[in-house]
């Protein structure tokens, strides 16, 4: 039971490596694709609740965002209301590379899945639920300044 967050760890590492691979084309370095993603998925979202989304902090996030500007792939956009929030969206170049590495996503998630009943997936889905929700509890404890007694 021990190597439960190892093992985690390890098909993480795994996917994201052959994702930085395959997508190297598309100019994304490491894990900017994650973030592309998202944007598209989510028209409109702003700097902050991507960073909360992928769980970085807000200047990671900025900078991620800011090469994805610079390459072509996302637009920000001034609020109309509020001058001071940027929603941030996919160009059309962007949204062709973030369809593409959904596709990716959804074949890797596939291979991964491989032998695992519809059941199982179900499972073992609801359980990785729980353990994310766990850790966003820590993750926000951690980031808000606390401290974890071990």
């Amino acid at each position: 039971m021990e190597s439960i967050l190892r093992d985690i760890g390890v098909i993480a590492r795994a996917l994201d490596s052959i994702a930085n691979i395959e997508f190297k084309e598309f100019e994304l370095t490491r894990g900017q694709y994650v973030y592309l993603v998202r944007i598209y998925e989510n028209k409109g979202i702003i700097p902050e609740q991507l960073a909360e989304m992928i769980k970085v902090d807000r200047s990671t996030a900025s900078r991620a965002i800011q090469r994805l500007v610079e390459k072509g792939f996302v637009t920000k956009v001034l609020d109309q209301e509020n001058k001071k929030i940027i929603h941030l969206e996919t160009t059309d170049k962007g949204a062709e590379k973030a369809a593409f590495i959904l596709r990716e996503n959804k074949y890797s998630k596939e291979a991964a899945l491989q032998g695992l009943t519809k059941q199982e997936q179900k499972v073992l889905h609801e359980l990785l639920i729980k353990v994310k929700k766990n850790v966003d509890e820590d993750w926000h404890f951690v980031k808000s300044g606390g401290k974890r007694t071990y």
